[in-house]
């Protein structure tokens, strides 16, 4: 049986959750933690929150081993963007795209 989580709307571009997402994909839950926990990029204490909700669910549902779970699918898909205008010179303006992601995390 499988379990997730998801952070949906994330304040952080896909961009730079895939990489770690990469990292942890196929690992066991708590080496997936282990290792997220020594990275200094903000979107891995993103990703180990999803992680740590995942297991909280899977412990719920009275899943058997949560020690044995492995992480099966770490996805982090674009969401919508906040566009904002920023001042540029001659009187023109810039467009800012405010990036979002979802990140969902499955455990099997």
């Amino acid at each position: 049986m499988s379990y997730q989580a998801s952070h949906r709307f994330a304040r952080i571009s896909a961009r730079k959750v895939r990489p770690l997402a990469d990292m942890v994909r196929g690992k066991r839950a708590d080496e997936a933690l282990n290792i997220l926990r020594y990275q200094p990029q903000r979107g891995a204490r993103l990703l180990e929150k999803v992680i740590k909700s995942a297991l909280g669910n899977a412990e719920d549902l009275r899943a058997r081993n949560i020690q044995q779970l492995r992480i099966v699918d770490a996805r982090v898909d674009g969401g919508p963007m906040f566009k904002r205008v920023r001042p540029r010179a001659r009187g023109m303006a810039h467009i800012v795209k405010k990036r979002t992601s979802h990140i969902r995390v499955e455990l099997d």
